[in-house]
């Protein structure tokens, strides 16, 4: 028998789905980022984990699919401008 169940909710960021097991979640902003590669393969992330892959990999564009908001939110953890100040 299976428990799991089809969800009707928009995919999970692909930052969330690796980190269900653990307990503590690194992702910063709820703004879903669309990473595209060279070969049109797309990449949901939160805008923190957008930031770092965007970062190392200059081949990935940001999707249509992303709202000016969620750019603004990756180049600011880029950039310095988007960690929680306290």
């Amino acid at each position: 028998m299976s428990t799991a169940h089809h969800s009707r909710k928009s995919p999970l960021p692909d930052c969330e789905l690796r980190q269900r097991d653990s307990e503590v979640s690194t992702c910063a902003g709820r703004e879903q980022v669309v990473l595209v590669g060279l070969d049109d393969t797309e990449q949901r992330l939160c805008p923190a984990h957008a930031a770092a892959v965007w970062l190392t990999d200059p081949t990935l564009r940001f999707s249509a699919k992303t709202r000016p908001e969620g750019i603004s939110a990756v180049m600011g953890h880029a950039f310095g401008g988007g960690g929680g100040r306290r």
